[in-house]
């Protein structure tokens, strides 16, 4: 954590930039790039190799248990999560570039990673709060086996009474399998719904009276709903908001015989507007802006292992790095004015970090001198 928190971004910075600083500190001892990765390998679990029967293709997931046990542990002890508190959550994969070992390509063309992450958007903070990883290849896409990912998850929050309130994903997670989970460990869900023939034919037939124009930002849209969407075939029904935005280049959808883009969301809660859903659904940026974050503060895009049982290991631990960060800013900011929730790590190293100091020994004791206009003091209270 000291490399991310003085300006690293990769493991071997502290044998090259940092090493030499932090051992002026009294009692304080450094260790090496090469103890450190050791310490990561220990830490790993064995991946897990899942075969898909339809097409033969090996898809290898690492689940480490323990470290996503530790990751929503720490995140209790500092206060950014309280017990039986309804959350929202949100749940991506993104895909991790990488020449390692044993990465396989990814939908983008590019060797690498494809981890899963879930995320609470909370309310105090300005960062969403990763709760839960688990490192797929580059080959396995969100959708595969992504209930059982979600079943794993949901078992990692109710053991810490991490309650879920509402839960937001892409259309990845537009699966029946995933709705049946959901509709088990989730009040409310709000999934971005797939187009289909069945779907293009209700947009077809929607009245013009039907739709309420609405403003989010700077975009202009129509929202409607359908109270009673039966989807999968199935018996069961959901209610379905769908928005529509009018093309710029003038192009007729064939489908709907109109020149809109369409766009919907599936939900099982109806009391809330139109407007408020796709407002709520919209708010999901919060979870995406994590994985900047993740990726140019706390070292993904630079994963330090050849493999991926050990990178996931890495990819657990930063993430417990990027909520201390969270929890520090949090406090921080609140005794000094220079300090604000919402500064980036940079931000902080610049403005915090970076101070030119001194040990001199006084009274017996080693004392950090400051040389700096900056008054510290509030934060030692």
């Amino acid at each position: 954590m000291a490399i991310f928190f003085n300006g690293g971004d990769c493991t071997e910075d502290i044998n090259v930039h940092l090493r030499d600083a932090l051992e002026q500190i009294p009692s304080f001892s450094v260790c090496s790039a090469d103890t450190i990765l050791r310490g990561i390998k220990e830490l790993a679990v064995e991946t897990e190799i899942f075969i898909n029967p339809s097409s033969g293709v090996s898809h290898e997931f690492n689940i480490n248990g323990k470290l996503n046990s530790l990751l929503l542990k720490s995140a209790c002890k500092t206060g950014l999560l309280k017990s039986g508190v309804a959350y929202d959550l949100d749940y991506d994969n993104t895909v991790i570039p990488t020449e390692k070992y044993d990465a396989n390509k990814t939908y983008k063309h590019v060797y690498g990673y494809q981890p899963g992450v879930a995320s609470i958007a909370h309310p105090e903070f300005s960062q969403a709060i990763p709760v839960y990883v688990e490192g797929r290849n580059g080959n396995s896409q969100a959708k595969y086996l992504q209930a059982d990912t979600l079943t794993r998850m949901f078992g990692q929050l109710t053991n810490e009474n991490i309650r879920i309130g509402r839960f937001r994903a892409d259309s990845a997670s537009y699966q029946e399998e995933v709705l049946r989970a959901l509709e088990t460990h989730t009040e409310s869900f709000y999934i971005r719904a797939n187009r289909c023939a069945k779907l293009d034919n209700i947009l077809g037939s929607i009245a013009p009276e039907k739709w309420q124009k609405i403003r989010l930002g700077v975009q202009e849209m129509e929202v409607t709903d359908i109270s009673d969407y039966k989807p999968f075939g199935k018996d069961r029904s959901y209610r379905l908001v769908i928005t529509r935005i009018r093309r710029k280049d003038g192009q007729t959808d064939v489908f709907s015989g109109d020149a809109f883009t369409y766009r919907a969301i599936l939900t099982n809660e109806h009391t809330s507007s139109n407007e408020a859903v796709v407002r709520f659904y919209n708010a999901r940026g919060a979870s995406e802006r994590l994985f900047d974050v993740l990726n140019n503060d706390f070292g993904w895009s630079k994963l330090p292992c050849s493999f991926l049982a050990e990178n996931t290991s890495f990819m657990l631990m930063t993430a417990m790095y990027a909520n201390f960060y969270t929890y520090i800013i949090g406090e921080y900011s609140r005794k000094v004015d220079w300090l604000k929730p919402t500064d980036r790590l940079k931000k902080f190293i610049f403005r915090f970090i970076t101070v030119s100091a001194k040990w001199i020994r006084t009274g017996r004791r080693e004392v950090l001198k400051l040389f700096t206009s900056k008054d510290y003091k509030p934060i030692l209270n």
